[in-house]
């Protein structure tokens, strides 16, 4: 086996309260009624995965007009992606040493709006859009009604894309590329375990999305499809860790990603 070579792209960063990625973090108390509030720096990351069959996208990062109205003003309020206007996919590619044409694949995590605003660069393309079953119905279901989850824009992945729909809870993608169904953050979201020479990377993503989340700190409710759905695939992807001794790369922790890269 040829093993798949992985390149991380930087597509910027994003500036939040901290209670939002870990439950609990700011809480009143009895004693301490105005707790201190951390705002910090997270990543948005995609993934060029090079196999012998073809060249893989992972995600898409966020539409590069995400602060100028693109994205809903409470959204925005809430997790900014300051530099998304710096970080288009073409440019981001091109720093890489890759275009858009290279792409032969697409693999959605999930289509939540910081992973899926680059979708539009495929629309009209004969590129298959990887997404999974639980995905993609959920997606249009939030966006186009006021159910569901206020993270998806319809104007994101509404178009005419040839989707690729992944069944069951591991989908052979390529050589050397399992995809993992990880339903809890969405319903459809997607890992990886990617067989790199010597050394596996299992991509844990937005399952986690700092190392507390890793080790068992939920993130907040609204952050959370299912929180009994998260915790079983928290425990599959600690399992995948020890058997395979993989390096994990997570969702928005920026040491981690540093780590990484």
């Amino acid at each position: 086996m040829v093993p798949p070579e992985v390149t991380v792209l930087d597509r910027g960063r994003v500036m939040a309260d901290r209670s939002f990625v870990v439950d609990g973090t700011s809480v009143a108390t009895a004693s301490n009624r105005e707790p201190d509030h951390e705002y910090e720096e997270y990543v948005v990351w995609n993934l060029l995965i090079e196999t012998p069959e073809r060249t893989i996208l992972w995600d898409t990062g966020s539409h590069p007009e995400a602060g100028e109205g693109y994205w809903p003003a409470p959204l925005y309020e809430a997790f900014a992606h300051v530099d998304a206007a710096d970080h288009t996919l073409e440019g981001d590619l091109a720093a890489a040493g890759y275009a858009l044409d290279d792409i032969d694949a697409v693999v959605m995590s999930h289509l939540h709006l910081d992973h899926a605003g680059g979708l539009v660069n495929f629309a009209g393309t004969d590129v298959p859009i990887y997404v999974h079953r639980e995905e993609l119905p959920y997606a249009y279901y939030s966006a186009r009604t006021t159910e569901g989850s206020i993270a998806y824009l319809a104007s994101d992945f509404d178009h005419d894309l040839d989707w690729e729909i992944v069944h069951g809870d591991s989908y052979h993608l390529a050589e050397g590329v399992e995809l993992l169904h990880l339903p809890g953050h969405t319903p459809g979201l997607m890992g990886a375990l990617i067989e790199r020479a010597g050394d596996p990377l299992l991509v844990v993503g937005d399952e986690a999305y700092v190392e507390a989340n890793y080790a068992g700190q939920s993130m907040a409710t609204s952050l959370l499809w299912s929180n009994a759905a998260w915790r079983e695939s928290l425990a599959r992807c600690r399992d995948i860790e020890r058997e395979t001794g993989a390096e994990i790369l997570l969702g928005h922790d920026l040491s981690v990603f540093e780590s990484v890269v």
